[in-house]
């Protein structure tokens, strides 16, 4: 894909927020080169590695060109400064103040490239009591309400999403911002400043639904009975299925799907309203139903009725699935030492570029030399930098 073909974007990012809104980028046609410190940044080291890489790394890195930097050295500080002068996007999620105090502010940045769009991703915000810990993805799902969304509907006990959420919704929040800082500087010729921080982005992402009930002061609203608390899961006689209906002619396909044409014309259920009224009765009515029948018949029924349904997927058989197999939605490609990697396309697939395949996530160093005759360093300058310890090459 070339769409963004000539974009360069340097990634001083870590972990997963920053790095996936670079790939993000680097799918699209970028040239995204990835800034790490000597030792590698932390997701090198947070799994086991297959052919010295990771699998989260990998596909949180596919793509990239590594160069290894100290930058707390002087020589590794001037191949940052180089680089910034042929960059179009800078993206770091340091904590706040750190990237300053190293001399490479937004201010300082954009006083020596004023096209540059600067990105600066954060847990918290910049300002408050939360501004310097340290975050995780589980510390913005407490602190957002998300567990609370999650928690048991019985106990009440809160329950995390078994999932890095946080982080990559912030990654399609950057990736977002970013293009539309890109289309700004087309008209206006200036770069910007971009500041995010997870903790909104989780708040915008789960405001619809998951705080409804704080939409409107003066509206009081049920959480346990919102879309945001259901939890459609349907124990079948040999699986899982998972069905809803909230339009009135789904409820109605519904009930005939059971056999039971009478419930759609139950007064506790007659309306979309009344059924949220009755969520706890209706949902354990579905339930018992469901119970009666295997997975494949009691589908075939919700279908032939046009309530949405599907199986409950175990992760072993998703490959399997006509529907992601029709899609494409899993690349699969060899690759020497590695064997097959299967990554997921990138979903908004564009009409006048083509996504055809991924690369490699990159070796720690892997592409320092090519970067710095990129930049015009001669190869005993190179190898000087590299016993010195102020780069990292391709061991």
């Amino acid at each position: 894909m070339d769409l963004l073909e000539g974009i360069r974007v340097l990634d001083l990012t870590t972990m997963v927020s920053g790095p996936v809104a670079a790939t993000i980028l680097g799918d699209q046609g970028a040239d995204v080169i990835k800034v790490e410190p000597i030792h590698g940044e932390q997701m090198r080291h947070v799994r086991s590695s297959h052919y010295g890489v990771n699998p989260m790394f990998f596909s949180c890195n596919r793509g990239k060109r590594s160069i290894s930097l100290d930058l707390k050295s002087d020589e590794g500080k001037e191949i940052l400064w180089k680089l910034i002068d042929t960059a179009d996007i800078l993206i770091q999620n340091f904590r706040p103040g750190a990237i300053e105090k190293m001399g490479f502010s937004a201010e300082e940045v954009r006083k020596r490239n004023k096209k540059l769009i600067y990105v600066s991703i954060s847990g918290f915000g910049e300002k408050g009591p939360y501004a310097q810990k340290r975050v995780y993805d589980s510390v913005i799902q407490a602190l957002s309400g998300a567990a609370d969304i999650q928690a048991d509907k019985g106990t009440r006990r809160p329950r995390l999403i078994k999932l890095i959420v946080a982080d990559k919704i912030t990654s399609l929040t950057a990736a977002q911002a970013i293009s539309t800082a890109l289309y700004a500087r087309e008209r206006k010729g200036e770069g910007q400043h971009i500041r995010l921080s997870m903790l909104d982005s989780m708040l915008s992402f789960f405001w619809p639904e998951g705080m409804a009930s704080l939409t409107y002061e003066d509206f009081d609203i049920d959480t346990t009975k919102s879309l945001g608390a259901l939890e459609p899961v349907y124990e079948t006689k040999d699986g899982y299925i998972t069905t809803l209906a909230i339009a009135d002619s789904e409820w109605a396909g519904m009930c005939r799907a059971f056999g039971k044409p009478e419930l759609a014309e139950d007064p506790r259920f007659k309306t979309a309203l009344d059924r949220y009224k009755h969520a706890d009765l209706r949902m354990q009515i579905i339930t018992d139903e469901i119970a009666k029948w295997e997975s494949e018949a009691i589908l075939e029924r919700l279908d032939a009725e046009d309530v949405p349904c599907a199986p409950i997927l175990m992760r072993d058989d998703l490959l399997d699935h006509e529907q992601v197999q029709v899609n494409q939605s899993v690349h699969h490609l060899e690759f020497p030492g590695y064997g097959e990697i299967r990554q997921a396309r990138p979903p908004a697939q564009f009409e006048a570029s083509a996504y055809e395949a991924f690369e490699l996530a990159p070796e720690l160093g892997e592409h320092t030399a090519e970067l710095l005759a990129e930049l015009g360093y001669g190869a005993d300058t190179v190898s000087a930098m590299a016993e010195s310890g102020a780069i990292k090459t391709r061991s």
